[in-house]
């Protein structure tokens, strides 16, 4: 990392991670291990937000949810300085509300984040990993198809954040940024994905109304509260970094 980068990215430290992964869906740690690192970091508050159950190969069990929860509220009282919270990185699809989580269960949740996956049927996952394994053919129509499918899981559901934008295959990044910025959707710089990318950044901080977030997308506990990357990554494409929500400068109240 360039050093005049590296020292402002020395300024700011993190407020709270809100992309963790635990051994309910692909990560490595329990819900303790990933708040007990939240702790030893300093942040003020994480959230657990494994895979929506959709996913047919690591998505949380649906009849695991009430124990999830009570492993939150059993880290709320263990670590009465942390504020932990139940969230779902639901996965976007085509059909129904857009999302593989049933308009029911999102009151299990204390808010929903969304993303677009491999690993599930309706939402052209064959297409896309072909193109991003190189076979762009119809590159157009997919781009246009995997939009549309964004941005109607934005619209049809209050989702906090979007989770690594861009990742997976093509997308209208400034399309999906301005339907962001109608619905408070924050977009995710996320430090394990490489997405938001620079370029990406730039696109969607043009767009009026637009924040970001940095999430560490940890699946082992060890990477929970990672975020000096996405920072860097910020400085580059330029945006005003007040415009990321957790993070602030050492010191600032």
């Amino acid at each position: 990392m360039d050093k005049d980068i590296m020292d402002i990215v020395e300024k700011y430290e993190l407020i709270y991670d809100l992309h963790t992964h635990t051994t309910y869906s692909h990560g490595k740690g329990s819900v303790e291990d990933n708040v007990r690192q939240a702790f030893n970091k300093n942040l003020e508050f994480i959230a657990i937000s494994d895979h929506g159950p959709g996913h047919l190969f690591y998505g949380i069990n649906r009849n695991e949810i009430v124990n999830m929860r009570n492993d939150i509220e059993r880290m709320n009282v263990k670590y009465p300085k942390m504020n932990v919270k139940l969230s779902v990185e639901a996965n976007i699809v085509k059909s129904g509300n857009g999302l593989d989580i049933r308009d029911e269960e999102f009151e299990e949740f204390d808010f929903i984040i969304a993303g677009y996956h491999y690993g599930l049927f309706g939402c052209s996952c064959i297409r896309n990993w072909l193109w991003n394994k190189g076979i762009k053919l119809g590159e157009d129509r997919l781009r246009t198809s995997n939009t549309e499918m964004v941005i109607n899981a934005l619209r049809k559901n209050d989702i906090a954040i979007l989770t690594h934008p861009g990742d997976k295959g093509p997308f209208d990044i400034k399309t999906i940024a301005e339907v962001c910025a109608q619905t408070d959707t924050l977009m995710e710089i996320n430090t394990w994905h490489g997405h938001m990318t620079e370029e990406e950044i730039k696109i969607a901080a043009d767009v009026e109304g637009v924040k970001f977030i940095i999430s560490s997308d940890a699946h082992t506990p060890d990477r929970v509260g990672d975020f000096k990357e996405g920072i860097a990554r910020a400085i580059r494409a330029g945006p005003d970094l007040k415009r990321i929500v957790n993070i602030k400068e050492k010191g600032e109240k």
